[in-house]
């Protein structure tokens, strides 16, 4: 299908309507962005003499909706300054804008006699081959399709975001009997490479995939808490990581997405779902039934399982919900034996087999609930999807779950857990009994560095698709293509001639193992391939160097292993900065410390969009000294001549508050305006094309003509009199109260080393010189009392002390 989206159309402006905009925004991709015109005047307009002709007064809806959008926490756009890109207007006033577009996404309320009268309205407007997709929840994606055009028919389906669309990963498609094969190809292809999305098909069946298996197991634990005496409290750490599920758990998440949103999609399915042998769990149990009449609706009214308030000693105190009384109280922290042994255990597959087969609460409690939610997904086979694997990412990729249900039965092992489910007098789903009979003991098998599903259809197992552009290294080293490898790291053959030097470390801190891979890395690559990616596929990129190693070391006063240390970072730094071959990394999720000076180091950075990086040591009473500080200067003064006379103060300065302040961005495009990544690098919207986007980015470097850097020599540095300013604005912060006296400290070691030391004059130095500088600034601090609390502090707290 020859299509390009250059330019779309949001019908309506709600709070999904504004963010579906805002992710194409980010995207960059403009919108028109058009809802209702209003037809009576606010106060406000009245007293500036406005009509209900006004152009304000037309798009007020549309405005008010963009302008939520733009103070959306936490944000829709990348950068506030995207919003430009969506042009606000109103159904009457501007539908001819609708031929001007290559995609119409509908998002009005969701009642379908609104949705018709929109959609009817589009089919007179657009021209021939305009894809139209709804964004509905719940209304059958064919009976919006009734009556349009056959050409409308044929690019028409249902787009099904989830909520926030910048960051929830799952797009689900709907495609109706009339929809174009091609066309299904065309929004899964440009979902997936161009919005970030990872994309399931469905039929065309109440509430499509995620939601139906979802709520279903939302409700089903809430159920099961009332009826068993279970606390909130107590549900909540059961039903968090782990387990496998997200940190918000099952009440956080409901209080979230809004406890109305959870009710109203219940209802639609208790009333649309005749036939299924669940309905009545989509009832409303009595007590959440009081929250909503209460207006107790989670985040949006600052009230609903739980609710924040301040205590008596001025702090924030949590409370939750008692659903037996209807009284909020203090949240507990309940105690499971085998959730704390749980915690201990590495592995989830490991966790969750011994949970539910341990015989405490927490164990009872798990046991019920997931073999009720794994056997209702597997009677929805094939129902709401015929392959497995549509379900499992859906699950992952909608509700935050690690594992999706077919892959937890695997880990339960479902021979074992069918024979308990029998003795508990349950009913085995079809597709359960066929892989059975089969002989097979599993839904997925792996083989080769692939991995096969169980398919309902045949009986058989189904290759999974491998997509174009997208690379994993767990299968490339299963194929045998592992070059190196040691406990924190390994070099991995991409293959055309480009490899990749993969952290595996916990958290990819940075030890003496990767540092060691770095230096194997660049010496093979030099003699065998093109280039070298620097990339991983963990939660986050790295989270920076090993706080723990170093605080032993200082607290032992090992001074010359910790100058060992450092200097080693450094070098390894420095010898991605001059390898003989092009070196791309990949940063992606948190890229912090000493993490953000390795990216800061390669020739080029291939980020992915969803990026938070920065230079964040003076949290912990540090300055960064693997390269770090070096080059955030190297950065903001570069491309002013060596000769010139431009002022560099404001540069340095730049590049001190970066540091100082502990920026992190929170996307790609904002880490460029820190100066993490210059111009000349790019950042990929789906993270799962990082890996390949960066090895095409080594290629293109080596075809183009690689010439290896040269190490600088010649770089400005103030000195004292740049020092001396930069210590007047430390003193007027100190005495204003922004900043402790020992902030103060940390700053003025940071800002002599940004200046160049101890020279008195504006000098030209070396890399090397500058290296040494915030070595030496380094160690200095780290030999201090109040730095090692700080330490102590990040590594029990995961998060700053302020002293």
């Amino acid at each position: 299908m020859k299509q390009a989206i250059k330019k779309i159309a949001v019908l309506g402006s709600g709070v999904m309507g504004s963010r579906i905009a805002a992710h194409f925004a980010n995207a960059g991709i403009p919108s028109y962005m058009l809802d209702i015109g209003p037809k009576e005047l606010k106060a406000d307009e009245i007293a500036r003499g406005m009509n209900v002709k006004s152009p304000d007064v037309r798009n007020r809806v549309a405005r008010e909706g963009l302008e939520e959008a733009k103070n959306s926490k936490p944000p829709a756009f990348f950068e506030p300054e995207l919003s430009h890109l969506i042009t606000i207007g109103n159904f009457e006033d501007n539908k001819k804008w609708l031929s001007e577009v290559d995609w119409i996404i509908e998002v009005v309320v969701e009642r379908l006699d609104v949705k018709q009268q929109i959609l009817q309205m589009v089919d007179e407007v657009r021209k021939p081959n305009t894809l139209v997709t709804s964004n509905t929840s719940g209304i059958p994606i064919s009976a919006l399709a009734s009556g349009r055009s056959e050409d409308f028919r044929s690019h028409f389906c249902g787009t099904h975001f989830f909520n926030p669309p910048r960051y929830m990963k799952l797009l689900e498609i709907i495609p109706t009997a009339d929809t174009l094969p091609q066309v299904v190809e065309f929004l899964t292809s440009f979902g997936e490479k161009v919005l970030g999305k990872g994309v399931v098909h469905c039929k065309d069946t109440p509430n499509f995939i995620a939601n139906r298996i979802g709520v279903f197991s939302m409700l089903y634990t809430i159920q099961t808490m009332v009826d068993d005496g279970y606390t909130i409290e107590e549900v909540d750490q059961i039903t968090g990581p782990v387990t496998g599920r997200p940190k918000s758990a099952t009440f956080r998440t409901a209080d979230m997405v809004g406890i109305d949103t959870l009710v109203h999609v219940a209802n639609n399915l208790h009333h649309v779902i005749p036939d299924d042998e669940m309905r009545e769990t989509f009832q409303i149990p009595h007590f959440v039934q009081s929250m909503i009449k209460n207006r107790w609706l989670g985040d949006k009214t600052k009230q609903g399982f739980y609710k924040k308030i301040t205590g008596t000693t001025g702090e924030k105190e949590i409370l939750a919900i008692d659903h037996s009384t209807m009284r909020y109280r203090a949240k507990t922290k309940p105690q499971f034996e085998s959730i704390d042994m749980a915690r201990n255990m590495g592995c989830l597959r490991e966790r969750i087999k011994m949970l539910a087969s341990s015989k405490d609460r927490a164990g009872k409690f798990f046991w019920k609930t997931l073999s009720a939610i794994l056997l209702y997904t597997a009677h929805r086979v094939p129902e709401i999807c015929e392959e497995i694997i549509h379900i499992d990412n859906a699950m992952k990729w909608g509700f935050n779950w690690e594992l999706g249900p077919f892959e937890t039965w695997d880990a339960l092992g479902v021979e074992e857990s069918v024979e308990r489910m029998k003795a508990d007098g349950k009913t085995i789903p079809p597709v359960v009994e066929k892989l059975l009979r089969s002989g097979k003991k599993s839904f997925y098998v792996t083989g080769n560095g692939a991995r096969s599903y169980f398919d309902y259809r045949t009986g058989t197992y189904r290759p999974e698709q491998e997509k174009r552009g997208f690379i994993v290294l767990s299968s490339l080293k299963d194929r045998k293509k592992e070059i190196r490898q040691n406990a924190g790291s390994s070099l991995i053959d991409l293959g055309d001639g480009v490899a990749c030097l993969e952290f595996h470390a916990k958290m990819n801190a940075i030890g003496e193992d990767i540092i060691q891979m770095v230096h194997v890395s660049l010496t093979e690559t030099a003699a065998n391939f093109q280039g070298l990616v620097i990339g991983n596929q963990a939660p986050n990129f790295s989270v920076g160097a090993n706080l723990l190693l170093i605080l032993m070391e200082a607290q032992d006063e090992n001074w010359d292993e910790l100058d060992m240390i450092v200097r080693s970072f450094q070098n390894a730094t420095m010898s991605l900065r001059y390898s003989e071959k092009p070196v791309v990394a990949a940063p992606f999720g948190m890229a912090l410390g000493g993490g953000c000076e390795f990216s800061l180091g390669a020739d080029r950075i291939q980020a992915a969009a969803e990026l938070y990086m920065g230079l964040v040591e003076v949290g912990v009473g540090l300055i960064p000294a693997g390269g770090g500080t070096k080059e955030t200067l190297l950065r903001n003064i570069e491309g002013v001549p060596a000769d010139s006379n431009v002022d560099l103060f404001p540069l340095v300065k730049r590049a001190f508050e970066t540091i100082g302040m502990a920026k992190v961005s929170t996307s790609a495009l904002e880490a460029r305006r820190f100066g993490y990544l210059r111009s000349t690098d790019s950042y990929s919207m789906n993270k799962d094309c990082l890996i390949e986007d960066a090895k095409q980015v080594v290629l293109g470097m080596a075809t183009s003509g690689y010439a290896q850097p040269k190490m600088r020599t010649n770089i400005p540095v103030l000195g004292e009199p740049g020092f001396a300013n930069l210590k007047i604005a430390i003193h007027l912060m100190t005495e204003a109260g922004y900043i402790s006296k020992f902030d103060a400290h940390i700053g003025r070691k940071l800002g002599q080393v940004l200046c160049g030391g101890d020279l008195s004059t504006k000098s030209f130095v070396s890399e090397q010189y500058l290296l040494d500088l915030e070595r030496e600034a380094f160690l200095s601090l780290l030999g201090e009392k109040k730095t090692q609390d700080r330490i102590k502090y990040m590594l029990e707290k995961g998060k700053p002390l302020r002293n």
